[in-house]
Formats: structure tokens, C-alpha cells, sequence
């Protein structure tokens, strides 16, 4: 007897309809799954024979095929279980029903109980998209594939409790949707426990506002890491659109915590200096995503930046200005996105106290401008605001009056972001760092006097094209912070003021 069942495959964040066909006919046993399966797909058969045999349902003694179509696609992984299984059930007559509108995805033990998939969120949005009505899913992926509105979502313990739906014995509820606003995770840090820094914490701000990249250089407990790690809270919002393709991400990474199906809060990914670049890019015999496309509409903080290895350093160039990563293998060529805001901090020189203004540095003149060269000029141009963050006083850490709260900063920010959403609504961009070369003339106004400041500065510092791009993007910043329509003077002093570090230290 021949049937077919509809399941959901995904080869990096692109899924894709699986027709699971099953054909049983008279002979001697054998049981062959085709469809270009790779070894875990191959040894679903044995997962299904066992579960079936434990749960006491009758195994096919004839010649069984099951083809996973399209042939011509390479199928891994072990979520092609539940559809095996269901298929046979059908084609042996245990199991009555127009299953039509209806997908299944899903790994078997062998007690037929059921385990979760990575990717779950992708596969969904292409079950909806092709007209699938009801997913089958292990229960610890219900709560993801739920955010899908239109499609119910069935959270399946075992293969009983399937069998006794699809047979109208017992009925299993969908999954209730997580909305947005329902997120309970907060981030345990606050800009008001950072004593002074009233400059880096401005750059921060204006960082926030437009998206931009950050350089923090200073000595060892400055506060470099603490400003970095408070950065996050004064973000905006996070989109239902941004949410979803977050989640996508973390969910074929296998990273997506257990309690938390959509991701609401902005990421925060900190690898150590000792990460590689296929981990940084990404990378596996079937390319999953590494720490820049986790860091997708989030943070990406690199603490010791001259630590990391050279080859990482560059992998993250092209990443920076085109918002993907593509990655290569014998597998094939998948793209992840990585529009992310890099803070990178790191101290001055070897020991740390190069310009420290009480601390002797120990460094000859060649460790230090060996130590600075490993970040590479065309890195630093991709760094839109590079800022000192000085040794903090004893009178600053001791002060009574409170600083600034993270929410207080955020409302600023929150305003800036809306103007430029306003601004940029029929562009292909959220924010001034995202602003192509074509759109700086349309977009960056400037008063007369601004226009001088920036020539002046331009001929003075000697910047590259990228470099100015980039200070005018800044400066587009700080003007929406003030509510400015066009580009002031004082705004284009202030870009200049966060682009001067690296003359002081790489000139």
C-alpha cells in the first residue's frame, strides 16, 4: 500500500516542504529510506522499528520504502521520525484519516517517546506558508512553532498520545502563542552603578541611537567591560520582526534557551579572544551560525580586541558592512544575517598603562606599536566612535549624587530611533549606521559652518572615504538626538571628538 505524509526539512534558516512517502508491498523483510538521506535520516529506521515494537504497534514484515521528496535535496538530521512513522502506521491500515493538512516534525526514542528538533521556528513559517494547517511537534518545541499565528501547533509527548489524536480517542490542545509583550528576561546591570566616564557613557548613548560600531581604549579597570555590558539596556526595543528572525537564528543554532521560545531582548555575545574564525563565523560540515550571526540585532562585544587572532579580526569586515555573513562548505553556500553593533575594548599598550596619568607604562615604543598594529586600519575605519575611558578618581567613585539610569538614557535613545525610523520608512534601512553612500547627501543636511568643520577636518586628519561616511552618519546621530533637522556645527565637533583616538595612538 502506498501513502504520503507532509513534513518540513531545513537546510541552514531556509526550510522546505518533505513529502514522506511510504510504500509496502509483499516479499522478503527490508526497509530502505531514499531521498538523498544523510546517517542519522538512514537510522531512523531503526528508531521507528524499535518504538513501534515497545509501543506495541505492528512493524510491516514485507519490503518497506519510505522517499523523502525532493530527491534532489540532501536531508539530515533526526526530525523525519514522527513522519516515518505516521506514514507507516497509514499505509498498514492502523491509522485512518485525511492528514492532509497536517505536517509532522519530530525524533523518536525507543519508547516512542519524543524529542525536540533545532530550527523548529523556521520550519513552521514555511508549514504556514505552504498551507499546512496543523503541526506535530515534539512538546518541548511547541511553545516556538506557536508564534506562528494561523497555524495550530500540537505539542506531542509520545507516539500514543499522537495516535489517540489523529484517531479521535483524545484530543491534545494547541500550544497558546507567546506574545512579544509577555517577555519576563531582564538583564541585571544598570548605567546608574558606572561612576563617572560622563564621556564614554555619551558615546554609548549616541551608539545606541544610531547603531553605530564602538572602540573603548583604556587602562585595566577603567571600566571598559562594565559600560560595555550595561550597553544593551538602554537599546530600543526589540521588533516583533527582529524577535522572529532572532529566534530563527538561535533555534537552528541549538542555542535557544528552553524557557524562552521567541527571543524579546536584545542578544549580548562576548566570545573569548581564543575563538576561532570558523566559530566566529560560522562553520560545520552543514555551515550553523557562529557569534556574529547570534549577535543578529544585538551586541557583539569583543573584550582584549588585540588578543584575537588576525584572520578573526578580518572575517569581520565584510560582515560589518553588509549586514551578512555567507559561509561555504562542501555541503553547500548558506548566508546568515549579522546586523549587529560591535563594541570592541581594549587597553593601550601591553601592560596597560600607556598614558595613564599616575601609572609608570613598562612597554618599550616598539610593544607598544607593535601591540596597536594588530588592529589593522581598515578594522578601525569600521569603527565608527573610538573613546578614552580614563582611570576612574577616588572623588568619582566616592560622590554621593547618583548617576544617570539606563532608563532615563534609553528614553533618548528611543526618540532618536524614532525619528530615524520615521525618516527612513520607504528605505531598506532602521537607522543612521545602516545608511548607504547614496543616501549621506539626501539625509546628512548641513548648515554651512558644519560643511567648513568637516572639510577642515577631512584635510587636517587626513580621512579615508569610509571614515567620513562614517562621521557624517555619527553626526546625523547626534543631530537626532537634539531633534535637529539639519546637521549643526556642534554636531560634526562631536563626531570629530569620537574619531581623534586613533590619530592619538596609531598616527
Amino acid at each position: 500500500m502506498f501513502t504520503k505524509q507532509n513534513s518540513v526539512g531545513i537546510f541552514g534558516m531556509d526550510a522546505y516542504m518533505i513529502e514522506v512517502e511510504a510504500d509496502i508491498s509483499d516479499g522478503s523483510f527490508s526497509f530502505d529510506i531514499v531521498g538523498l538521506p544523510d546517517m542519522a535520516v538512514r537510522e531512523s529506521k531503526d528508531r521507528v522499528r524499535a518504538a513501534m515494537r515497545n509501543m506495541k504497534y505492528r512493524f510491516p514484515s514485507g519490503h518497506t520504502t519510505i522517499n523523502l521528496a525532493p530527491a534532489d535535496r540532501k536531508k539530515e538530521g533526526t526530525l523525519y521520525d514522527m513522519p516515518v512513522f505516521v506514514a507507516i502506521l497509514v499505509a498498514t491500515g492502523q491509522l485512518v484519516g485525511d492528514f492532509s493538512d497536517c505536517a509532522f516534525i519530530g525524533e523518536l526514542s525507543l519508547d516512542g517517546e519524543l524529542r525536540p528538533v533545532n530550527g523548529l521556528l523556521s520550519m513552521a513559517i514555511m508549514a504556514k506558508e505552504c498551507g499546512i494547517e496543523r503541526l506535530f511537534v515534539p512538546e518541548e518545541n511547541a511553545t516556538e512553532g506557536a508564534v506562528v499565528s494561523g497555524l495550530k501547533v500540537y505539542p506531542v509527548k509520545n507516539i500514543n498520545q499522537l495516535v489517540k489524536h489523529l484517531s479521535g480517542e483524545t484530543k491534545i490542545e494547541p500550544a497558546v502563542p507567546v506574545l512579544l509583550n509577555e517577555s519576563t528576561a531582564s538583564i541585571p546591570y544598570d548605567f546608574s552603578e558606572v561612576k563617572g566616564q560622563t564621556f564614554a557613557k555619551k558615546a554609548l548613548e549616541v551608539a545606541a541611537a544610531g547603531g553605530h560600531n564602538v572602540l573603548l581604549i583604556g587602562p585595566p579597570g577603567s571600566g571598559k567591560s562594565m559600560l560595555a555590558k550595561r550597553f544593551p539596556t538602554i537599546l530600543p526595543e526589540m521588533t516583533e520582526r527582529e524577535s522572529i528572525d532572532t529566534t530563527k537564528i538561535h533555534s537552528v543554532a541549538g542555542v535557544l534557551p528552553k524557557n524562552s521560545p521567541l527571543i524579546t531582548t536584545r542578544p549580548f555575545r562576548s566570545p573569548h579572544h581564543t575563538v576561532s574564525s570558523a566559530a566566529m563565523s560560522g562553520g560545520g560540515t552543514v555551515p550553523k551560525p557562529g557569534e556574529i550571526s547570534l549577535a543578529h540585532n544585538g551586541v557583539l562585544f569583543l573584550d582584549e580586541l588585540p588578543e584575537f587572532r588576525r584572520d578573526v579580526m578580518e572575517a569581520l569586515r565584510a560582515p560589518l558592512e553588509d549586514g551578512t555573513v555567507t559561509v561555504s562548505r562542501v555541503a553547500g553556500t548558506l548566508t546568515y544575517p549579522c546586523s549587529f553593533t560591535l563594541i570592541g575594548a581594549m587597553n593601550p599598550c601591553p601592560c596597560g598603562f600607556f598614558g595613564h596619568p599616575t601609572k609608570r607604562c613598562t612597554c618599550s615604543p616598539n610593544a607598544v606599536s607593535k601591540y596597536l598594529s594588530k588592529i589593522s586600519g581598515p578594522m578601525l575605519d569600521r569603527l565608527d566612535i573610538h573613546v578614552e575611558v580614563p582611570p576612574v578618581k577616588y572623588d568619582e567613585l566616592q560622590a554621593d549624587g547618583k548617576e544617570e539610569t539606563s532608563a532615563k538614557i534609553k528614553q533618548r535613545v528611543d526618540i532618536a530611533r524614532k525619528i530615524q525610523t520615521e525618516r527612513y520608512k520607504n528605505e531598506n534601512i532602521t537607522c543612521n549606521a545602516r545608511l548607504t553612500p547614496s543616501m549621506l547627501k539626501k539625509y546628512c543636511v548641513m548648515t554651512k559652518e558644519a560643511e567648513q568643520a568637516l572639510k577642515s577636518a577631512f584635510d587636517a586628519m587626513g580621512l579615508s572615504g569610509r571614515a567620513y561616511d562614517r562621521l557624517l552618519k555619527v553626526s546625523r546621530t547626534l543631530a537626532d538626538l537634539e531633534q535637529s533637522e539639519k546637521i549643526e556645527f556642534s554636531h560634526i565637533a562631536q563626531a570629530i571628538q569620537f574619531r581623534s583616538l586613533d590619530r592619538k595612538y596609531w598616527e
